[in-house]
């Protein structure tokens, strides 16, 4: 049991922890909750013992281990599944006394150790952990060096999850995963077989994982009972009851300070009206818990929608120095289309976004983008790329030139940036509020497409809830790439996965995919784990059954694409027959007609594809 006793604590001036105490029972999965800057991560470095607290205590069991994943990125030459059986300090020291040991008393004792901490089956589990991460069996066997920062996060992840530590503490595990990584981990630590504490503003993982939670609050702890769905339900009623309670207090105070004003000068009430003032005097104030409200987040509309489709693509082949990552693109975008990426990181989601953007030009095939069409691009490494020294009020100004402050200011607080807040330098503003402002800019003079490449990472609970109220608010089309399941299932209508260098439609809902994706990640930590024989001749024949399989997918998805394609058709022919679109604008008649010819071509070509498909099914 983690016990945390009137534990306090100050950060500078500000007091983060005021005589706060909490229980967690052995064997608990917690989620610990907070606004950002409360002060969750400072708990984390005091039970570590990396800072001593003012006053209080901090107690767990005897002989408990604690993990928690390094803020450094490891680094060097070594492997990365070496790096990972080497945080098991205990079996890599039993090892390497194996292998010089000569007393056979001493060898019976290391072997029986082994035995017991099962550490033969140490490499398996290695494997099967890091496979979960998104590296491969060649991934495994390579260099920590090769790998980026980000990816070498993942790697001390693995590290601490291999070694299983009786109290596993996690800050923000999934900024660091792709989509694939955090459905992996999830399904992971709901069985983790010891306790957890994790801070984490992913909705998703707090309801699927915890069956606690911890609530950092005005420098107070606070444990409930449940996932976090049923935490905002708990402190909702708490509140409710309160706020009941200082109603009714407040009524009884108006009315004894009414006797009490009436009756004070009257010599035969005096009694009773000074008995009613101490009653007054004596009465504690019930302290209503009042939230801090989120300020909206505003994805301004386009003033005007453009015709269908937006972005028309034709086996589109797009990458980088004349390396093709996906081909073959045959892919169409409506005016109101919400478009969910999905696909392990490398295989292109980026790449994808980035064409569709206009950032990156098609290498081969044809891309048609409508006239006049806006598009905004936001990505996560952008708030990296901010000027330190520049403030909200300077960059809005640069956006509105020749308009006066006042209305600089008004829109700088539509962003959420008013008052001084205004003119606080860059450098001063916490992650989420830099987020704010980058997607306040990038979407400022109303988009017709917003790409949307992970913008929660620096988004509290609140404000991601923010961001999708903005996003479904939002009157034109969205593609968002994203780790954050809770914001994709409540925002994309649609998903498209991103995978063996292509892009199709996927048919099913994230309940779908997180099954295909565990069981992908199990058949290969099997295969990693397990030495590969050979298989007899007499089983080739089979093989036809995956190349059928494929034909089958890319069948499904040209056939799709025509139904799309017909309902655009349709949707301009409506347009074409209203005899007004004429007369309040011929230039756009004769666009949307232009519009018809192409997807005409468009389907006639799809047509095609799907006979050679057809053809090549029936070879199988």
């Amino acid at each position: 049991m983690l016990s945390i006793q009137n534990l306090t604590y100050r950060l500078g001036e500000r007091l983060l922890f005021d005589e706060a105490s909490a229980q967690l029972p052995d064997g608990a999965r917690v989620g610990f909750v907070g606004r950002n800057g409360t002060g969750k991560t400072t708990l984390f470095r005091l039970i570590a013992g990396e800072i001593a607290a003012e006053g209080g205590e901090i107690g767990l069991p005897r002989r408990a281990r604690m993990g928690r994943v390094e803020q450094e990125a490891p680094g060097g030459p070594q492997r990365l599944v070496d790096f990972v059986l080497d945080a098991d300090t205990e079996r890599a020291s039993l090892l390497r006394e194996a292998e010089t040991a000569s007393d056979p008393a001493r060898i019976a004792d290391i072997q029986m150790r082994l035995a017991d901490i099962d550490a033969h089956s140490a490499p398996a589990r290695a494997a099967r952990i890091l496979s979960g991460l998104g590296f491969d069996e060649a991934a495994q066997n390579r260099a920590l060096s090769e790998f980026s920062g980000g990816w070498r996060m993942r790697v001390a992840l693995a590290a601490i999850l291999f070694l299983q530590p009786d109290l596993l503490l996690l800050d923000e595990p999934t900024n660091y995963l792709d989509l694939e990584g955090t459905l992996w981990l999830v399904d992971h630590l709901k069985t983790y077989p010891a306790t957890v504490l994790v801070i984490s503003h992913d909705r998703d993982l707090l309801d699927a994982v915890c069956d606690h939670i911890l609530h950092l609050d005005r420098a107070k702890l606070t444990v409930y009972r449940g996932d976090y769905s049923a935490f905002e339900r708990q402190r909702a009623e708490a509140q409710a009851l309160v706020a009941k309670a200082a109603r009714k207090q407040e009524e009884r105070r108006k009315h004894l300070q009414e006797f009490v004003d009436r009756f004070r000068a009257k010599a035969t009430k005096a009694r009773q009206a000074q008995s009613r003032l101490k009653m007054l005097q004596k009465m504690e104030t019930i302290d209503v818990a009042v939230d801090q409200d989120v300020l909206p987040i505003r994805l301004p509309s386009p003033e005007k929608p453009l015709s269908p489709p937006i972005v028309a693509m034709e086996r589109v082949a797009v990458g980088y120095d004349d390396s093709p990552v996906l081909r073959n693109l045959s892919l169409l975008i409506s005016e109101d289309d919400r478009i969910g990426l999905i696909g392990a990181n490398g295989n292109g989601k980026s790449t994808l976004a980035k064409l569709i953007g206009g950032r990156l030009d098609a290498q081969a095939g044809r891309v048609v983008r409508a006239p006049k069409l806006e598009t905004a691009f936001f990505a996560q490494h952008q708030v990296d790329d901010l000027d330190e020294t520049d403030t909200p009020y300077r960059a809005v100004a640069r956006l509105m030139a020749q308009a006066p402050e006042s209305r600089v200011r008004a829109r700088a607080a539509q962003i959420g940036f008013a008052g001084v807040k205004a003119d606080t330098p860059v450098a001063q503003l916490s992650g989420g509020e830099k987020a704010r402002l980058l997607l306040g800019l990038a979407t400022f003079h109303g988009p017709h497409l917003i790409i949307l490449d992970e913008p929660t990472n620096h988004l509290d609970i609140d404000s991601r809830a923010a961001l999708i109220e903005a996003i479904n608010d939002y009157r034109g089309a969205a593609i968002l790439i994203s780790h954050d399941r809770y914001l994709l299932e409540a925002c994309a209508d649609r998903l498209w996965l991103v995978a063996d260098g292509g892009v199709r439609e996927f048919d099913g809902d994230l309940d779908d995919y997180t099954r295909l994706v565990l069981e992908k990640s199990r058949g290969e930590a099997r295969k990693t784990a397990t030495p590969q024989k050979a298989a007899p001749k007499a089983q080739a024949a089979p093989a036809k059954a995956p190349r059928r399989r494929e034909q089958e997918r890319k069948l499904q998805s040209v056939e799709q694409r025509i139904e799309k394609l017909n309902v655009l058709i349709a949707r301009i022919d409506g347009l074409l027959a209203d005899g007004e679109t004429f007369q309040r604008d011929a230039r756009k008649a004769g666009e949307l007609a232009a519009q018809r010819g192409e997807l005409a071509a468009a389907v006639a070509a799809a047509e095609d594809e799907w006979l050679e498909i057809s053809s090549a099914l029936d070879e199988v």
